[in-house]
């Protein structure tokens, strides 16, 4: 290819994908205070939300009785990013079965909401009225595969991009063993995207980081529950490492949210095998917080949902993020919620 052809191709590059190309990462501004409202907000299992726009936002639990979602009220102040007040305005039901339902995506376009189904491993739109409309993302065969724990938990839209983004909690059977308490083995998961027309586009590769050595756990889950798509095409990633000791004190979650730019990676194919040779996304890490179970300390939170929320006074971006406390479990756990702010 000759020089002027090179640089007519670099430039019309560049046209197509003006928010993307050269994205810039963005940079933690803080992690601000968990909190719970015991008075306003039932103890459930929310696994998931988004935001609908003002101070309403649609919350899924991978355990209510009934498929559909919440709709809560949650007051952020418009200097730091903190959460003021959280207000359960009540459940929205398609009258269908609750089928696992872990991540939870507003589609600005047709004002409707998209939920990931880890039960049957669907991903179903659902209108404002909690009623399911018919359609679904057409998910590429590979997944498939999935361990039934550890199927669709992230979902995420952004009107900027027209993209969905989603993928496995954890590695799909043919890509590999996954992460457990022993091993120290890498997660290798593939992010899938889908456009307007709910049809499967790109398909890349990432690599979570290794799990901790902690052969006597009683329970363990290491995976990426939630993802959060950004205006100029980045993907904010959350990394979530769940471990309960035999006595339970002790039992932390830790989380880490990194950021991926899809367009400055290499696609892959879901008829080939993720390796060691695979062409991993390039990660930064944003953001870090560990939360523990002690005598002294019960903050304990199993972080699953986490969406874009408003812009601040100053420009700032609020990410929101909800804990599933398995109903607020053994009377210890709670339903904790907090914000991360990035510029």
């Amino acid at each position: 290819m000759s020089m002027i052809l090179k640089f007519r191709y670099i430039i019309s590059f560049v046209l197509c994908f003006p928010f993307t190309v050269f994205a810039q990462v963005p940079r933690l501004v803080r992690v601000n205070p968990q909190h719970y409202f015991q008075r306003t907000v039932p103890k459930g299992n929310y696994s998931g939300l988004t935001w609908l726009g003002g101070d309403h936002y649609a919350v899924v639990s991978d355990k209510a009785s009934e498929s559909g979602f919440f709709v809560f009220r949650i007051q952020i102040d418009t200097v730091s990013g903190d959460i003021k007040d959280i207000v359960n305005e009540g459940f929205r039901s398609s009258g269908e079965v609750n089928k696992d339902e872990e991540g939870i995506a507003f589609f600005p376009k047709d004002s409707t909401l998209w939920i990931s189904r880890e039960a049957d491993n669907t991903v179903l739109e659902y209108g404002l009225n909690g009623k399911q409309t018919g359609r679904r993302l057409y998910i590429p065969s590979v997944f498939s595969t999935a361990t039934p724990a550890y199927s669709f938990e992230a979902l995420t839209y952004n009107a900027h991009t027209h993209r969905f983004w989603t993928t496995s909690e954890s590695t799909l059977r043919p890509d590999g063993k996954q992460a457990d308490a022993k091993n120290q083995v890498k997660n290798r998961l593939r992010f899938q995207s889908f456009d307007d027309s709910f049809v499967a586009k790109e398909q890349y590769a990432y690599l979570m980081d290794a799990p901790d050595n902690h052969p006597s756990a009683a329970n363990y889950a290491m995976g990426v529950p939630a993802m959060a798509a950004l205006d100029n095409g980045c993907l904010l990633v959350l990394e979530r490492e769940f471990l309960v000791t035999p006595s339970k004190f002790g039992s932390y979650v830790a989380n880490k949210i990194y950021c991926v730019n899809p367009i400055q990676s290499m696609t892959i194919s879901q008829d080939k095998v993720l390796d060691t040779s695979s062409p991993y996304m390039k990660k930064v890490l944003i953001a870090t917080w560990k939360t523990s179970l002690s005598l002294f300390h019960q903050n304990l939170a199993n972080y699953e949902g986490m969406c874009l929320g408003p812009r601040l006074m100053d420009g700032s971006q609020v990410i929101v993020l909800c804990a599933d406390s398995q109903d607020q479990y053994g009377g210890v756990l709670r339903d904790w919620f907090r914000t991360v702010v990035i510029r």
